[in-house]
């Protein structure tokens, strides 16, 4: 806890202010006059934090402050944190908050507004006030890429009965610099929620001052800055072949980035620095899930994975259903025939998207997109279980819809029945494939309670 010089009350930094505010005299100060760094060099790269640890999923926050903390934000649970005295390896530049806990919750809000389908718990005013600012450790790339290069171009025309093709090499000299090529440095920050939170202005940056932190908490750096490396040297080369296909004397010469004669100089990575990006971060917890939902702390940018309520789901379809079937009516006539082509079309709609979304669930089971926490396991050996599956069975109803509806398009009966008859049973296989739907969706919008074997902290400190 950072006293206040002129009462001894509690100083927080202030997102409004962007300065340290006393909670009692309300004096301000600047939040590097609170910095105790000494000239001992070896001092000058740590900084004195309390680290709190979950005892339920062995998740790591660090806060100056020295108040019990009562909450995970990792698993959700309602716990009274481990605490310990540390002293880690300080970052080199830091974005403060410029968004307070109100504006975070008043965007949340705004973001809950359009999700008609969510449950409302997670629109409830105690849910929405669990909301706790964290620093989150990003990698902070600067990279350059200079000079010479050579790109093969072939353009085509056609000139009465001959094609003429013309060969281009295409010559240039890059000279490129890049900071602030930045990727999160936690494990248990997904990749996905950070790129979509981005970006953050980094001409902000402060130098990092333990004062910041007064009021907030930060995670700990668990993965390697060489994870991200080959990601930010594409990024650099990716824009920079933009440019050059911006460029009036090549845009017309059928430029080609990969073959035969293409020379291009090596991005290399000048410089590795840590940095500390705001962020507002819920999370609330249903039996063995975890909900998340977070704030630009920064931009008030919304990124929240909200998972479906089937019962709101289903009562919204049905009311749906009277003036789509109006409609249908008023354009098409339908006829016992066209309504069992109807349903197979729907059944084959379903079936399309139970397929994406169990797909997706095992693209992220991969870990694939997610290199930090592949990474992190991997250096943890922590065995990797693809335990979000969705159910087989789901399968079942569109299917049989399908097949049901094929066959008495095949067989054409002569009585009305068999068809009204099919297409009622259909529709009730389509209800159990939309529910699994449904299902697999708030599997790939929520967690599985998080298992942590945090080590202490940035593998360099």
């Amino acid at each position: 806890m950072i006293q206040c010089p002129n009462c001894g009350g509690n100083l927080k930094f202030s997102p409004s202010a962007q300065n340290m505010s006393c909670e009692h005299c309300n004096s301000q100060f600047d939040p590097y006059q609170f910095d105790t760094k000494t000239q001992d060099a070896q001092e000058r790269e740590v900084y004195d934090v309390t680290v709190f640890t979950c005892p339920q999923c062995g998740g790591e926050i660090l806060s100056t402050d020295h108040a019990a903390a009562g909450f995970c934000s990792y698993c959700g649970a309602s716990t009274i944190l481990y605490s310990r005295i540390s002293k880690e390896k300080r970052p080199r530049y830091i974005v403060p908050f410029r968004r307070t806990k109100e504006d975070c919750k008043k965007a949340y809000k705004n973001r809950m507004k359009r999700a008609i389908f969510a449950p409302d718990i997670l629109k409830d005013e105690t849910c929405i006030d669990s909301f706790r600012g964290i620093y989150m450790p990003y990698w902070s790339y600067e990279l350059v890429q200079e000079g010479m290069f050579n790109l093969p171009g072939e353009t085509q025309t056609r000139r009465g009965d001959y094609i003429i093709t013309r060969h281009f090499s295409l010559t240039g000299e890059i000279d490129s610099w890049y900071d602030g090529v930045y990727y999160d440095a936690s494990s248990s920050f997904e990749d996905r929620i950070s790129e979509h939170l981005a970006p953050f202005n980094i001409g902000e940056r402060k130098d990092f001052c333990p004062a910041f932190l007064s009021g907030f908490y930060a995670d700990i750096p668990d993965v390697s800055e060489k994870v991200y490396e080959n990601d930010a040297k594409a990024n650099v080369w990716e824009e920079n072949l933009r440019k050059i296909y911006q460029t009036p004397q090549f845009a017309s010469c059928g430029m080609k980035t990969a073959g035969a004669g293409v020379r291009i100089p090596e991005v290399k990575v000048h410089m590795v620095e840590e940095m500390m990006f705001p962020v507002w971060f819920m999370s609330y917890r249903k039996k063995d899930r975890v909900i998340y939902a977070t704030v630009n702390g920064q931009t008030g940018k919304v990124v929240a994975d909200l998972p479906i309520d089937p019962i709101k789901y289903m009562i919204g379809s049905l009311i749906l259903t009277v003036p789509i079937f109006l409609l249908l009516n008023w354009f098409l006539v339908l006829t016992p025939f066209v309504l069992t082509a109807v349903m197979a079309a729907l059944g084959l709609l379903t079936l399309f998207l139970y397929g994406f979304e169990s797909s997706e669930i095992a693209k992220r089971n991969s870990l694939k997109e997610d290199k930090g926490r592949n990474w992190a396991n991997h250096q943890k050996s922590v065995p990797h279980t693809n335990s979000d599956k969705p159910k087989i069975v789901g399968y079942i109803g569109a299917l049989s819809a399908i097949g049901i509806s094929a066959l008495l398009l095949l067989i054409r009966p002569v009585s009305d029945l068999y068809y009204y008859g099919g297409a009622i049973l259909s529709f009730f296989l389509i209800c159990f494939t939309m529910i699994s739907i449904i299902q697999a969706y708030n599997l790939l919008s929520t967690h599985r309670l998080p298992q942590f074997d945090k080590q202490g902290g940035d593998d360099r400190a």
